[in-house]
């Protein structure tokens, strides 16, 4: 039996070096993509400790000349699941936003996936799995928002979401299963240290997730937990 090949955005730290680890140590081969691979340490250390399994590959996000060019590298290759994880939170409130700051977080956390989608729909299709999926957050929930704030962050989230519902829908006839997955409050860079819990629990439950995504139940917003998310 051929092995499943994942390939992984943002893959250099947190919450992507742990899905290359537990996927790599599955079996899969792991596709795994950063904007610095020589900077990646704990990436090629996990590289090198296995048997072939994880390729490093440079690739901005933000960069769409690169992303087709990555596309183009690896035609012909079966993707089983593509998960983009790439995402950036840049902070600002009320009185100090950062526009800016704010387009580039839809280029990177809504446009990006969309291209990503677009560029690899084929070498998904081409797969056995067929499954493509963005960490999200549920502070992209409109009725999750009590506290205000994070208006670049949220508003990204939010819009990656419908992205995902609508890709969902468009590539069910390619037999392409989507969803938008939330990790939890995850202890990571991005996370910070007082988050609930670590990779390893956020990437164990998104793995279970992933593995149940289906086309009958594609187009979920779904938590590490295995809890569908209202929108």
């Amino acid at each position: 039996m051929t092995q499943p090949t994942l390939l992984i955005t943002g893959a250099n730290r947190g919450i992507g070096l742990e899905f290359v680890r537990q996927y790599a140590e599955a079996g899969w081969q792991v596709i795994a993509c950063c904007r610095w691979p020589d900077d990646a340490k704990a990436l090629h250390a996990i590289a090198d400790g296995t048997d072939d399994q994880v390729e490093i590959h440079p690739l901005d996000v933000s960069d769409f000349a690169e992303i087709d060019a990555l596309a183009l590298l690896l035609q012909g290759r079966q993707i089983d699941l593509l998960i983009n994880n790439a995402g950036v939170y840049p902070h600002g409130d009320f009185g100090g936003t950062d526009y800016e700051a704010w387009a580039e977080a839809f280029h990177i956390n809504t446009m990006a996936p969309m291209k990503m989608a677009e560029a690899f729909a084929g070498h998904v299709a081409s797969s056995g799995l067929k499954k493509i999926v963005t960490l999200s957050s549920k502070m992209g929930r409109l009725d999750d928002n009590t506290s205000g704030g994070s208006y670049i962050y949220r508003s990204t989230k939010t819009a990656v979401n419908m992205v995902m519902k609508s890709l969902a829908i468009d590539l069910k006839p390619m037999g392409i299963a989507v969803a938008a997955l939330h990790p939890g409050w995850v202890q990571t860079e991005m996370g910070g240290p007082n988050a609930l819990i670590d990779t390893q629990q956020s990437v164990a439950g998104l793995r279970q997730v992933i593995e149940q995504l289906t086309l009958e139940n594609s187009g979920r917003f779904v938590a590490y937990d295995g809890k569908v998310i209202p929108w």
